[in-house]
Order: structure tokens, then sequence, then C-alpha cells
């Protein structure tokens, strides 16, 4: 077997390691949206998240929001108009500016996720978590240890079955 040279070198290599623990939430995530049968990535939640609860946003308000490039926020939102999720209009009191808002679609999309993905999502995370203790390098490897033995997906369909 071959070394995890990422999780051996700790601290040197711990934005790597976040890293991949970040992309295997967001793959687990993709999952149970799949499942769902929603036309969404789950990178493109935050978006609608942010949208929901401040309103109408411009790009640069929306990439400050979710944390993230304002080139990064052009191309996910313009997949969202291409989707029918979001519409952008310049705003009324200054048309240089464009705002991005929900659409009745978007608006559709997001309450159902509220009731039905995102209380999945955040109790499966909860699960994975909520336990741990002791210094962070140890935490990272068990979460690590614990999405390869159990999913997400599999942590939050084994949640609602026994709830």
């Amino acid at each position: 077997m071959v070394e995890d040279v990422v999780r051996t070198l700790g601290f040197l290599c711990m934005g790597s390691r976040l890293r991949r623990i970040g992309e295997r939430l967001q793959a687990d995530t993709q999952q149970v949206i799949d499942e769902a049968g929603l036309s969404i990535q789950a990178g493109q939640y935050p978006f609608l998240a942010a949208i929901d609860r401040s309103g109408p946003l411009t790009i640069g308000e929306l990439a400050q929001a979710v944390g993230i490039t304002q080139p990064g926020a052009t191309r996910t939102i313009g997949q969202l108009l291409e989707l029918g999720y979001v519409d952008m209009q310049p705003a009324p009191d200054d048309q240089r500016r464009r705002l991005v808002s929900l659409t009745d679609k978007g608006e559709d999309l997001v309450d159902h996720s509220k009731k039905v993905i995102w209380p999945r999502i955040a109790a499966a995370v909860a699960d994975l978590c909520g336990d741990l203790d002791g210094p962070i390098l140890e935490q990272l490897a068990a979460i690590e240890d614990r999405l390869a033995a159990v999913p997400l997906a599999r942590r939050s369909a084994a949640k609602e079955e026994n709830s």
C-alpha cells in the first residue's frame, strides 16, 4: 500500500489535506443531490443561500459572501442563469450595477432544499464531526477515516431511517 504522504507530513500539508477533505465532502454532498434528482451542483448552493438570506446581490457581493474570486462567482452565476434559478437585472438606483436575484424556480429549489437536502447534509456532517476532540491533525485523520468507512450519503440515509 502506498503511503499517504499528505497525512504523514502533518502541518506541512494542512492546506492540501483540508482541500482533500473539502473535495470529498462536496462529492458526497453531490451524491445526495443527485439521488434527490436535482439539477444543481453542490458548489452552487452557497450562492443560492446567500441570495436567499440577503436578497439580491451583485456578483462582487456574492463573491465576498461565498469567499471566492469574482471570476469564479461570475462563472457560477452564469451557470445558475442558464439553469433558470437566478435572474440578473440592473439595480434600480444605479444602472451600472447588476443585481442577481432568485427566480420563482430558484425560490422553489431553495425552499425544497431547506426542507429536504440541507438538513440531510447538516445531519450527516454533524454525525461525522460531532464528537471530535483533540489535536487538529488527529481530528482530520478521524474525518478522513470516517468518510472512507461511511460516506455522507450513507450517513444521511441512516439518519433518516433512524428518525
